[in-house]
């Protein structure tokens, strides 16, 4: 059972700190609003600091002073290096792609992703199918190409509805059906997602067989709670799993201090 007060932090606030300890000197980090933009400005504050966060509406290696509540947002302009039109965000992105670098990482979600990290934020069927599904959802935005030709890393909330052996949609394309999955469907097979983020630990993909295993779990938790979170999806848990320490005090007062003082995207539970 989580315990706020004993282990000083909230499940949020060590989601963005594993964000940050993930995000590598001088990688170029595609991020949105909530808290990959919470974990990209803590990387840059006091991680590693030659980070570079950027946003599809053109604005390149963003350091903003308050909080943005969407890529559109101007506080993003606050600090940036450059502001360039979105075109000019997409052609340097493709750019990047086409020489074949690995600094790009970018970060997405969605509602549900399958053991190879197949994502799907479109719908969800139900009883239904995709022209009457039970839920919709706003879809792709970028994520579909984002995860097209460039490494990513997910974010998604470990829970048994969101874990499933597979997805009703392929909205963002992971490994697809395993070794050879993303060459048979044309996408480039040197990309692809690195790792799941989620509120309990962080789950890679085997280099060999693309499938998801338990790579790290957090102070509160164990690899046998996380598998109990998810009973029917076929996470492998292994000697691979190692514990995660947890984001120090001054890592939290960072946070709640200088990156979102304001809980825009992090609640802090009252004393």
């Amino acid at each position: 059972m989580f315990d706020y007060k004993k282990v000083g932090y909230t499940m949020s606030e060590m989601q963005a700190y594993a964000i940050a300890k993930n995000i590598k000197e001088n990688q170029i980090v595609i991020v949105g609003t909530g808290l990959p933009l919470i974990g990209a400005s803590l990387a840059k504050a006091v991680v590693c600091p030659s980070c570079h966060p950027i946003v599809e509406s053109g604005l390149m290696d963003c350091s903003p002073v308050e909080v943005p509540r969407s890529v559109g947002d101007l506080r993003f302009m606050a600090h940036c290096a450059v502001q360039w039109p979105n075109i000019r965000f997409v052609g340097f992105e493709a750019n990047e792609w086409l020489h074949d670098t690995d600094r790009l990482i970018a970060f997405i979600g969605g509602a549900q992703i399958d053991p190879y990290g197949n994502v799907n934020s479109t719908c969800i069927y139900g009883k239904g199918d995709y022209i009457k599904p039970q839920v919709r959802f706003t879809g792709s935005g970028g994520a579909n190409g984002i995860a097209g030709f460039c490494n990513t890393i997910i974010m998604i909330k470990l829970d048994k509805t969101k874990f499933v052996n597979k997805v009703d949609y392929i909205t963002s394309c992971g490994w697809m059906d395993g070794p050879g999955g993303r060459e048979r469907v044309g996408l480039p097979g040197n990309r692809g997602p690195q790792m799941v983020v989620t509120d309990m630990g962080i789950m890679k993909f085997d280099e060999e067989t693309k499938r998801m295993y338990l790579a790290y779990y957090y102070p509160y938790t164990t690899p046998e709670e996380i598998k109990a979170a998810i009973p029917d999806f076929p996470l492998i848990v292994d000697e691979r799993a190692q514990l995660m320490e947890g984001p120090s005090p001054e890592i939290i007062r960072t946070i709640r201090e200088d990156i979102d003082p304001g809980q825009a995207f992090i609640k802090v539970p009252k004393e």
